[in-house]
């Protein structure tokens, strides 16, 4: 987003095009030189594969070979700038339209201009550009709908859009309506084998998400993700996992909402550790100086809400959590993307998942159908995992903290799933798997304390346990309501007290 002279550089290094970018040229060129004028072309890389070196090539050899303009749009001010950069780094002279620009004496001198959409209407409305002599419109980000408005003002020209993900972000306005086909360059695997991208290492954590509602975006509410990740459980789980996978690396967190990165905040603080948070509140010159912080930090933790997934470019971050959920393919890929960039000394990065982000979608590096996702975007979001499936698949793992009271017990886990089929294969009733898992708690409560009320305190310690086991054995029942699990988890409960009781008693007789 804001770039000092290093980062300048770095674009201007890039000026050298990989095989790959180079192949992906040729191909949108045979696009350009072979159909009709007014074709609209959709061109998908992912995210750090250098889609802006790329279409700056585009620029510059287009205007060599056509005597007509070019205008770039982009959504962001600060995107604007760094392609100004990136197509002065090519060569390329051109001219950006932002709300300074009042009148454009001056625009036969440029062949290329850079604009973002709303201005760009702006001055189209108020007669100040000409725009007859435009062969060539790119689109920054395509995915985004705003550009659909300006189209229309280009209907003699070659449209390029230019995006990660094929996915419209409103479901409403499929992106195979605005482009005639879809290009897609190599995927991230390819990418990340052949060296251009540092591989994801990606460590899930369940996360219950029934709780949180979704708003007309189609996205989870800022209101119900606040108030679920603000919550000290969620706090400590977040704080947990980066001491466990990311403790003193250089972390970026991404939240969905600023009450709950100004929880993260305080959290790290208090634990020690080295945090900054950045919002949209923040002035430019704040802005400048976190991220100046956490460039020069190398152990920096920087929380933020919504700013920092598209114009950021920080290759040394080392750990990326997603301190939230997202309905979003376009999101998830864009916050995973930012710790994407190679180093020298950086092949590997690690994302902590703690929205089941990875279970809705897949792993970041597995491969993706964009043609099917670009032809059939209703059919691949009415296909996506819904959370209560996910849900009904997760596996309590015990904590190490915790598996350390239960030495004297040598199997912890219980297979909910392959009792159930053991007990119907039987003919034996299904409230035996119930009975059977409460008589394992019992047992491992009985044996790793020296009297009853400490064997029931330890009791109250397997309450997440006993809470998965409960959800599993009423999807076996196929009873999944809320009424009817909470039901079973309060029976569970009750008769695993009395178990316990029993079960001591036992021991003391068995002793005597």
């Amino acid at each position: 987003m804001f770039q000092n002279d290093s980062e300048i550089e770095v674009i201007e290094d890039k000026k050298q095009l990989y095989s790959y970018q180079q192949n992906d040229i040729n191909s949108i060129f045979d696009k350009i030189d072979n159909c009709s004028a007014n074709y609209h072309l959709l061109y998908q890389l992912p995210t750090g594969g250098g889609k802006t070196v790329i279409f700056s090539e585009i620029v510059r050899r287009y205007l060599e070979e056509h005597k007509k303009k070019v205008v770039v749009l982009t959504h962001r001010i600060e995107l604007c700038k760094q392609t100004s950069k990136m197509l002065k780094g090519f060569g390329v002279k051109n001219k950006i339209i932002n709300s300074k620009i009042k009148e454009m004496p001056d625009q036969e001198e440029y062949s290329c201009f850079v604009a973002m959409v709303e201005t760009l209407k702006n001055r189209l409305n108020d007669e100040l550009l000409e725009i007859d002599n435009v062969g060539l419109v790119i689109i920054d980000e395509a995915h985004y709908n705003s550009f659909r408005k300006l189209l229309s003002s280009f209907g003699n020209a070659f449209i390029l859009g230019v995006t990660a993900t094929p996915l419209s972000s409103n479901i409403k306005l499929p992106m195979h309506e605005n482009y005639d086909e879809l290009i897609v360059g190599d995927p991230i695997k390819s990418l990340i084998d052949k060296g251009f991208l540092a591989k994801a290492t990606t460590y899930s954590y369940d996360v219950g998400l029934t709780s949180l509602k979704v708003g007309i975006n189609g996205d989870y509410t800022v209101k119900s993700s606040d108030e679920l990740y603000s919550n000290m459980a969620m706090q400590e789980k977040l704080l947990h996992s980066y001491e466990a996978r990311s403790k003193n690396k250089k972390t970026l967190i991404f939240n969905n909402g600023i009450n709950t990165s100004l929880y993260v905040y305080e959290t790290f603080r208090a634990a020690g550790y080295p945090i900054r948070h950045l919002d949209n509140t923040n002035s430019n010159e704040d802005r400048k100086d976190i991220l100046r912080w956490f460039k020069n930090t190398p152990d920096a933790i920087l929380t933020s809400v919504g700013i920092l997934t598209t114009g950021f470019d920080e290759p040394t971050v080392e750990t990326i959590i997603l301190n939230r959920a997202t309905k979003s393919l376009t999101l998830y890929y864009q916050m995973i993307g930012r710790g994407s960039r190679k180093l020298p000394n950086k092949d590997h990065f690690t994302v902590i998942d703690l929205g089941n982000n990875a279970a809705r979608f897949g792993l970041w590096s597995e491969p993706v159908d964009w043609q099917h996702i670009f032809k059939s975007p209703e059919f691949y979001l009415e296909n996506l995992r819904d959370d209560a499936e996910i849900e009904s698949h997760f596996k309590y793992t015990m904590p190490d903290e915790l598996r350390k009271k239960f030495s004297n017990t040598e199997i912890v886990t219980f297979d909910v799933e392959e009792e159930h089929k053991k007990a119907i294969a039987t003919n034996q009733r299904s409230k035996i798997v119930f009975e059977n898992s409460i008589d394992q708690h019992a047992a491992m409560c009985v044996d790793n304390t020296e009297d009853l009320n400490k064997a029931r305190a330890l009791s109250r310690e397997l309450f997440d346990d006993i809470e998965c086991r409960v959800k599993r054995f009423s999807n076996c029942l196929s009873k999944s309501s809320k009424n009817y699990r909470e039901y079973l988890f309060d029976d569970y409960k009750t008769k695993l007290t009395l178990l316990i009781g029993k079960k001591y008693r036992e021991k003391i007789m068995n002793e005597d």
